[in-house]
């Protein structure tokens, strides 16, 4: 591994956290933890019982000392959980981390009276507030506390759930990331990163070596990955129904800022083009000229696929020349990151697996982590999380509270970078088969975000349901339930082996952020009409109402951020646009 990432160039490519803080140990932490915890207390005393009463300048001021608290507390956390996320089999930055989440729990319950007490402020006074000047750039972020409303209880209530929330769930979370990145698979001990990108490696034993190795790793821990997942899911169904939400993707949807009519159309629409990925599958058994193609040749490399290493400079030039050709403030901001240490690309035991864009906060700039290996994949990977680092950087101007997208916007600059990626890396090769190889490659990426992500969201929905309904899961329910989500997305085109049942457990969406999947179609299909806008369209004005877009945040709901796009989300044929792209790339691979 040494000599490779030494060859790649990625070795050397460490972060530099010092814009957030130099160490754990720093008493700045304290200093700053401490400040927010009193300045938290001195809003109390002065605020609550009062909130109903304040005109909208002192409501303004109000909204503008909670939003320093809350970023203040979100810029240690910030360091905690980067340096948590290079070393996490560090029992001293895990505690660090878990420090760091409770002393977060004694803010959080200085502060829960404003929500609850702006909630319950009567429709017509809210209504002239959130009409008022001066509360405008804080509009949208006062609404979406409302629409929680019928879904909020006592403050003495929410209190103690906030008390008890760092041994809860998130505890859960920080065991399964712990448990996922000390394991090793096979007699070499590889990483999870090192193991799954096997399973594209030209040698089918190779590939069937590489399951079989993954799979012992996953049972090796299965019945405490089994009892994650179960508390997981039944903690969640405790909150909703004390809530009183009417199923388990509700909160998700009202935090995405989405009607669940939206949800259900998206939803729909990519299960109806499931024949899609059965037909792309058939057409790759052939190529691949084999009999059965199965669970661990989906991602084979098709003939002429580029096999050399891309070290860690040619992808910099081409994600960065990608960017530059499509905005000048793109190729500027991108390249921050690699000038000033925002990035953290080798792959390490005890690292997180995959690859993020942490946002910090607007004081300071996002952060990326990869597991960079030098694939074509990962080029495409980085252009992915730099695109979200530039959409985190771009909307730092609107403050800490309203920079937070909503999920599904959040994949929109992220899925349109690996797209400019894409087309440069296609422009790269003049053979047939490497632009056929490089099709088919892009072609199973969208199958990942899309229709994948929808499968795991009906695979959420499953075992939500099901929990709910019978009780605790066993290991074999969550495999029947994830091969069966799965077969309905192949179709006849894969078979799935009985070991790959298990594979449910290692996907850590599940339990981070149950819902989040679905925002992942969302932002590849928006982008596959959105770059057909770009390219029929004047390409400078596009721009602009691209990095406006970007650069608003969460200012304004989905609905009214697309709306100079003309893109209408509650219509089936915006979604069948990006779906009807992904089938005319289908039809384009030649079997011959």
């Amino acid at each position: 591994m040494g000599e490779k990432d030494n060859f790649l160039g990625a070795d050397n490519i460490i972060w530099d956290l010092k814009d957030l803080y130099n160490d754990i140990n720093a008493p700045e932490i304290k200093e700053a933890i401490q400040w927010a915890q009193d300045e938290a207390g001195k809003i109390e005393d002065e605020y609550k019982g009062k909130v109903a009463s304040l005109s909208s300048e002192k409501l303004l001021t109000l909204v503008k000392r909670i939003e320093k608290v809350n970023a203040t507390y979100a810029k240690a956390y910030s360091y905690a959980f980067l340096e948590f996320s290079t070393d996490c089999a560090s029992p001293e930055k895990g505690a660090f981390l878990q420090f760091i989440k409770e002393e977060g729990v004694n803010i959080e319950k200085r502060l829960v009276f404003f929500e609850l007490e702006w909630q319950k402020v009567e429709d017509e006074r809210a209504n002239r507030l959130l009409a008022s000047q001066e509360i405008s750039d804080y509009r949208h972020y006062l609404q979406l506390i409302r629409r929680f409303t019928p879904h909020t209880l006592t403050e003495a209530e929410e209190k103690i759930l906030i008390e008890i929330s760092p041994v809860g769930r998130s505890s859960w979370v920080t065991l399964f990331e712990k448990i996922m990145t000390s394991l090793s698979f096979g007699d070499e001990k590889k990483t999870q990163e090192e193991i799954l990108s096997l399973l594209y490696h030209p040698d089918r034993d190779m590939r069937k070596k590489a399951h079989k190795e993954f799979t012992e790793g996953l049972s090796s821990v299965e019945h405490i990955l089994t009892h994650c997942f179960n508390t997981v899911l039944q903690d969640k169904a405790i909150e909703d129904r004390l809530r009183k939400y009417p199923s388990w993707i509700s909160s998700r949807n009202i935090a995405n800022d989405l009607k669940d009519e939206t949800v259900d159309i998206l939803i729909n629409c990519v299960k109806g083009n499931y024949h899609i990925v059965e037909k792309y599958y058939k057409k790759k058994q052939v190529i691949l000229g084999i009999d059965t193609l199965y669970d661990y040749d989906r991602y084979a490399p098709i003939e002429g696929m580029p096999d050399e290493a891309i070290s860690w400079d040619e992808a910099k030039d081409i994600v960065l020349e990608a960017y530059y050709g499509f905005s000048e403030e793109f190729g500027k901001i991108g390249e921050l990151f690699f000038e000033k240490g925002w990035i953290h690309a080798p792959v390490a035991a005890g690292k997180m697996s995959g690859a993020f864009s942490h946002p910090t906060v607007p004081q300071a700039h996002p952060y990326i982590l990869l597991n960079y290996t030098g694939r074509v994949r990962d080029v495409e990977t980085l252009a992915h999380e730099l695109g979200h680092g530039i959409h985190q950087y771009l909307s730092r101007e609107v403050g800490y509270f309203n920079s937070n997208t909503p999920l599904p916007l959040a994949e929109t600059a992220s899925v349109f970078g690996e797209m400019l990626v894409f087309k440069r890396l296609l422009d790269r090769y003049d053979a047939p088969e490497k632009k056929r190889a490089l099709l088919c490659e892009k072609i199973e990426s969208i199958f990942a975000t899309v229709f994948r992500q929808v499968s795991m969201n009906r695979f959420e929905h499953e075992i939500h349901t099901k929990r709910r309904q019978v009780g605790e899961l066993s290991p074999e329910d969550f495999s029947k339930i994830w091969l069966s989500t799965q077969r309905e997305m192949f179709g006849g085109s894969v078979a799935l082996t009985e070991e790959y049942g298990k594979w449910w457990s290692y996907i850590s969406h599940f339990i981070h952020t149950p819902g989040y999947v679905y925002a992942y179609a969302f932002g590849e299909l928006l982008v596959l009409a959105l770059f057909k806008i770009y390219e029929g369209s004047n390409k400078d004005e596009f721009v602009r109402q691209y990095i406006k877009l970007l650069s608003s945040g969460g200012k304004y709901d989905p609905y009214t951020l697309l709306k100079p796009f003309n893109v209408d989300l509650n219509d089936n044929a915006f979604w069948e646009q990006g779906l009807n792209k992904i089938n005319e790339m289908v039809e384009m691979i030649e079997t011959s």
